[in-house]
């Protein structure tokens, strides 16, 4: 059997195949997050969308989203998502049926992310809110957040220092890792037990561990 040779495509050429598969994709699943995969791939065809994508981003999200369903239940007034990236976890949860959400803010510091959020997650109109903000300066007591979500706390250099920023009383989500080799990750943990001595959290409706091939990512959902 011959096989044709393959000649490497163009980057317009994956860009262009990448909004087609992604269009066509959004149109089989009728899903919101897909069709606005696509429209970020067509708008901004510089962004990391396909890493913001990749596997273990998913896995840890979709793991986020459903121990939340499972244990906090699925309707919130405000959810607001600090290091939000380009919004995927806010997309993921709006695109869950499951939930009753009425808005989602996601912030983050860096503002070249923000532009790309409001697209992802255009689809969902004014329930989705893109900020930059600094996560130390904000005045959490104003957001009204019946959620704050931190899937980064492996980048805050003292954690209990900015949890003593959010209201007492508050739900909040957390995640971290022991991912110690990576140069960004200033404060990992070893296990569980010390993600949650660190926190400090005054209720723990959810503690668990998700193996991954490099790491182990912890989470916690509870009350401040």
């Amino acid at each position: 059997m011959t096989h044709a040779s393959h000649s490497p495509h163009s980057s317009s050429e994956w860009h262009e195949n990448g909004y087609d598969l992604a269009r066509g994709l959004a149109a089989y699943t009728g899903s919101v997050l897909v069709d606005g995969i696509a429209r970020v791939v067509a708008k901004h065809p510089d962004a990391s969308i396909a890493n913001a994508f990749n596997h273990k981003q998913v896995l840890c999200k979709l793991w986020a989203r459903d121990e939340l369903f499972n244990n906090a239940g699925p309707a919130y007034g405000r959810v607001v998502v600090l290091g939000g990236w380009y919004g995927v976890l806010p997309a993921m949860l709006l695109d869950d049926r499951r939930f009753t959400i009425d808005a989602i803010d996601s912030l983050d510091i860096d503002p070249a992310v923000e532009q790309v959020a409001r697209t992802l997650n255009s689809g969902f109109g004014d329930r989705f809110r893109a900020v930059t903000a600094d996560m130390y300066a904000i005045d959490y007591r104003s957001l009204k957040a019946d959620l704050v979500v931190n899937t980064s706390c492996e980048h805050i250099a003292d954690l209990g220092t900015w949890l003593g920023l959010v209201p007492s009383g508050t739900r909040v989500l957390l995640q971290s890792n022991d991912y110690f080799s990576e140069p960004s990750h200033i404060n990992c943990v070893a296990s569980l037990e010390e993600f949650q001595a660190k926190a400090g959290l005054s209720r723990v409706d959810f503690a668990g561990a998700l193996q991954m091939k490099k790491y182990t990512r912890f989470m916690l959902i509870g009350t401040i």
